[in-house]
């Protein structure tokens, strides 16, 4: 039995990928590898099925066409037949100790013939050039040692919300929720972790530093310049995510909080590399991404627009332009995001 399925989305990862892949294979027999080749020009495929050829029962390789970061999720689901799915870009890895731990975990769940839906562990920012690498962690806000649900989580830090790199879903609640990344599209990994939130019922938290998420390249993603270049792609992600739910429908309480929350966090990142493009253009585009949400829901809007964040965001004039982007700036440093 394959306890998790890693999907590794790849594209031109030929100086990283193999980096990914050695950490995953500490697990075993007990885990699936699926290198997705999202239509590399360089030698990532090549890479890709020499680890196929040398652990063939436990690495999958699927070649296709480029879509995108999302589309390279989608495929890796749609091929994983693990218990669990867990997504590792290229470029990042896992601690393999800690991986050992979860999978002893998920053993023992299988004995006991019990299952969760949602498993969430803690990653850490490799960060380039940094002295000192940030964890985040869940102690203070998820309960340890059991099985939980969403009425019994606190309240969580700006800098502790529930990333991509936080999660291991149960693969059949995934597919169950049909849940379908956008191709060509940055940033969807927002998508991946919000859209399928009501379908959990179970979760549990083990507070063991997993994932370890490189940051710090020029061509990365998340860095500031690039962030600014694809803000389209970010206020598309914010407005897909808007569309998902009207929020005053979810059962729990402590959920359409916890969803409010992450909605403002969206809107607040598109609306801060709107005002930091400096270009009039696009504060029209912040005005309308306003708009567009108090138009989709009019209560999450007040909600959002009248808390903290949506108030700095929106402080009228150049004055309040700047105070945005100091407000910015002291979070990119405290979190180290980019």
């Amino acid at each position: 039995m394959k306890y998790i399925s890693f999907a590794i989305p790849s594209y031109n990862s030929e100086d990283y990928v193999s980096h990914a892949v050695e950490s995953i294979l500490s697990g075993g027999e007990d885990v699936e590898i699926i290198i997705v080749n999202d239509g590399s020009k360089d030698g990532t495929l090549r890479i890709a099925r020499e680890y196929k050829e040398k652990y063939p029962d436990i690495v999958k390789v699927v070649d296709k066409e480029n879509g995108g970061h999302g589309d390279a999720v989608n495929s890796g689901l749609a091929n994983a037949t693990g218990k669990y799915f867990k997504v590792v870009d290229s470029d990042d890895w896992v601690d393999e100790e800690a991986l050992r731990s979860i999978i002893a975990f998920l053993k023992e769940l299988e004995r006991e013939e019990k299952e969760i839906d949602m498993l969430v562990s803690n990653y850490v920012y490799e960060k380039a050039g940094a002295a000192r690498k940030k964890c985040i962690h869940y102690r203070n806000v998820l309960p340890q040692n059991e099985i939980f649900t969403w009425d019994d989580i606190g309240r969580f830090h700006l800098d502790q919300y529930i990333l991509m790199h936080s999660v291991i879903y149960r693969t059949s609640m995934l597919k169950l929720s049909q849940m379908t990344l956008p191709k060509h599209t940055f940033y969807v990994d927002n998508i991946y972790v919000y859209y399928p939130l009501p379908f959990v019922r179970k979760i549990y938290y083990m507070d063991v530093d997993l994932y370890r998420y490189f940051i710090g390249r020029d061509d990365q993603s998340v860095n500031e310049k690039v962030m600014i270049s694809r803000v389209d792609q970010q206020i598309f992600v914010t407005k897909t995510m808007i569309d998902m739910y009207q929020i005053r429908n979810i059962e729990s309480r402590k959920l359409r909080h916890y969803m409010v929350n992450y909605l403002a966090i969206m809107m607040t990142v598109s609306s801060i590399l709107l005002i930091r493009s400096k270009k009039q253009e696009n504060l029209e585009k912040k005005r309308d991404l306003w708009r567009y949400l108090k138009k989709k829901d009019i209560k999450t809007y007040l909600r959002i627009r009248y808390g903290i964040l949506g108030q700095t965001m929106n402080i009228p004039g150049r004055p309040g332009r700047r105070i945005s982007s100091l407000a910015y700036s002291v979070a990119r440093r405290l979190i180290g995001f980019n």
